[in-house]
């Protein structure tokens, strides 16, 4: 019989790119965990590859699409930013980033070798004798897929703990990971389509919080262009 495959089972990447130096590989790790909170296409394989989408993510939450907006500013990749506005009673606003076409290679490539080269620093922990420049890379590495999951991942706040709800089950061993990294326990509950990573309330909830704080941005401006819901 088959094994099944367990969470923290560490798939090869389909190629391998050259690794990204340290402040990139923040970067483009926190982008790419970003990326992988919102819903994948029905096609998509998350757990193969990082999913390939449009030229460009949907948040439901404006501070998301900021964060997204900053990060692949440092990256050099521009973006479109749209804000959609729907609802009746009830209105609501969603945010498009959308990469140029000229810029879409550029995005795919850094996203994906961040996620990959990211994913095996946390997951690989740093080794006996890792330089403290590297030990400090994985601390923020998970302070950056915490920050990810926080901004666009569902919430599922309780009064005895703050959760995330995840569809990506790569993405859920990160946060394990990278609560583990910053001193904190965490507990994964699988549920419906979806999984539930979670920290108690107290000084880990805080602790989390405390580590996923936004940094200020650094000089990156939102101008959406407003176009009315479809």
């Amino acid at each position: 019989m088959a094994r099944e495959p367990a969470l923290l089972d560490r798939p090869r990447s389909p190629a391998s790119p050259p690794p990204l130096d340290w402040l990139t590989l923040g970067d483009a790790f926190e982008a790419a965990c970003l990326l992988r909170c919102t819903p994948p296409p029905t096609a998509a394989r998350p757990s193969v590859a990082l999913p390939a989408r449009s030229p460009g993510v949907e948040f439901n939450r404006q501070d998301a699409a900021q964060r997204m907006r900053q990060l692949l500013a440092r990256l050099d990749i521009p973006v479109t930013h749209e804000v959609a506005v729907g609802g009746l009673r009830r209105r609501y606003e969603l945010h498009r980033l959308w990469v140029p076409q000229e810029h879409q290679g550029a995005y795919t490539r850094v996203l994906n070798a961040g996620w990959w080269q990211g994913r095996r620093e946390l997951l690989g922990g740093p080794l006996p004798g890792a330089s403290p420049a590297r030990r400090r890379m994985v601390t923020r590495l998970a302070a950056a897929a915490w920050r990810s999951a926080l901004l666009a991942a569902g919430r599922h706040v309780r009064r005895h703990i703050l959760g995330v709800r995840l569809t990506d089950r790569e993405l859920a061993a990160v946060l394990i990971r990278g609560a583990a990294v910053l001193d904190v326990p965490a507990g994964l509950r699988p549920g419906t389509g979806c999984f539930l990573v979670s920290v108690a309330d107290g000084p880990d909830r805080e602790r989390i919080l405390s580590s996923a704080a936004l940094e200020p941005a650094r000089g990156v401006v939102v101008t959406p262009t407003r176009r009315p819901a479809c």
